[in-house]
């Protein structure tokens, strides 16, 4: 079995190595192809990907490469994990939103939209290259914005799913306050990308005991703090938002925060730089522990679960993944990508039925997707009139002055990844 892994000289790796390492029981890599156009960085961490294989006894080989079409010939799935930009731009998406009063984030409000636009093109552009090599492989989108970059894919014709790792982090934490295998854990998680509620949290199955009033009755308060959120909200709303919510919910606040510190691009930076003196050490033969504060945690083991399903290594299971509509919260287009409970084989995911959902969810869902299709049109088509548009439906945004600033200020700092700008 090969897998490539475009964007594989990111820090991220050696977790998604880790996992490959550990669970290649359940997805058996022969070959491990590690695409990157940054050779230092790639080198690094292809080496410490080799070592944490020869460590852990893994048959596999793991290669680099700068020359895509040769990572993704004869792969049967390709994750993409790709920044366009790298952290420079991710900086500046998270800074001149804050001038004009809004939300300063890599995948949220107007820093968003800016990601979306320097990505989506590039990604459908590997996508193609993939499909000309080998029509049949999975694409496993990582990159963010998940939602908006996956809706691409599938609108394009791509067999492509959607990952993130915020559910898959509800369930590790809630299997430990129960103190039961995760693996026990099923979550009642629905909504978009970076904008999801657990509406339940289940024992053995869809269908088992839910168990979160009683995770929110005793484990409230430590729950609250790690969404930096209220504990008097959760017991109000009875559910378990994700704290990008905490964009929506505490906007205000938050912009008050961010200006007032680092942004977390900065952070990222300088742990990364860390991270790659780290890499660089011949002894060093497993993930250090500084990898687990530049994010992702789990990202490895929901990768390896996905794509054993779908290459169908691994049977059918239930993950929460992102996929098309086709129904499921009614309220919504068929071809929105919603992130859902489904079932994941070999012929794609398949989302599960979802619950009847309070209008306070339905409302806010409605909203972000009807400018996630607008983001996706000025993606593709380009244009500052289009751009505007996506900024005036966000919810975050809204007013038409805030609009017309961040639209010029957005073009101003993204020029140079922008083709029609």
């Amino acid at each position: 079995m090969k897998l490539a892994v475009v964007g594989g000289g990111s820090t991220y790796t050696p977790e998604l190595v880790d996992g490959f390492a550990r669970l290649r029981d359940v997805l058996p890599v022969s070959e491990l192809v590690l695409v990157d156009p940054a050779a230092d960085r790639l080198e690094l961490v292809g080496g410490l990907a080799r070592r944490i294989f020869a460590k852990q006894g893994h048959p596999g080989r793991v290669v680099t490469t700068a020359d895509l079409d040769a990572a993704v010939d004869g792969a049967d799935a390709v994750l993409l994990q790709l920044r366009v930009g790298g952290q420079a731009a991710r900086n500046q998406d998270e800074t001149w939103p804050l001038e004009c009063g809004c939300v300063g984030q890599e995948t949220t409000g107007a820093g968003g939209l800016a990601k979306a636009l320097r990505t989506v093109p590039v990604v459908l552009d590997i996508a193609e290259r993939v499909r000309r090599a080998n029509p049949d492989a999975w694409i496993i989108d990582f990159t963010n914005p998940v939602g908006i970059v996956t809706r691409a894919l599938l609108q394009a014709g791509h067999k492509a799913v959607g990952l993130c790792n915020v559910a898959i982090g509800f369930q590790r934490r809630f299997a430990a306050a129960l103190q039961v295998d995760p693996a026990q854990i099923f979550l009642d998680h629905v909504g978009l990308n970076h904008l999801t509620w657990e509406t339940g949290v289940r024992l053995g199955g869809p269908d088992g005991q839910d168990l979160l009033p009683g995770l929110l009755a005793e484990h409230g308060d430590t729950i609250a703090d790690s969404l930096h959120l209220p504990r008097t909200l959760l017991d109000r709303l009875g559910v378990v938002p994700s704290y990008y919510l905490r964009y929506f919910y505490a906007h205000d606040e938050v912009v008050r925060e961010l200006a007032t510190k680092p942004s977390r691009a900065a952070e990222v930076a300088a742990m990364e730089r860390e991270l790659l003196e780290l890499y660089a050490d011949p002894a060093l033969d497993s993930k250090p522990e500084l990898l687990a504060k530049r994010g992702g945690a789990f990202y490895s083991e929901a990768a390896v679960d996905l794509t054993a399903s779908l290459i169908g290594s691994g049977g059918s299971r239930h993950q929460v993944v992102n996929a098309h509509n086709r129904g499921t919260l009614p309220f919504l287009p068929d071809d929105a990508v919603i992130e859902v409970q489904a079932t994941v084989d070999a012929h794609g995911a398949h989302p599960l039925p979802v619950r009847e959902l309070d209008p306070l969810y339905r409302g806010l869902i409605a909203d972000v997707t009807a400018y996630e299709e607008l983001a996706l049109e000025a993606a593709l088509r380009g244009g500052r009139d289009r751009v505007f548009k996506a900024l005036l439906a966000h919810p975050l945004i809204g007013q038409y002055a805030y609009a017309d600033d961040l639209t010029d200020r957005l073009l101003a700092h993204n020029r140079e990844h922008l083709a029609w700008a």
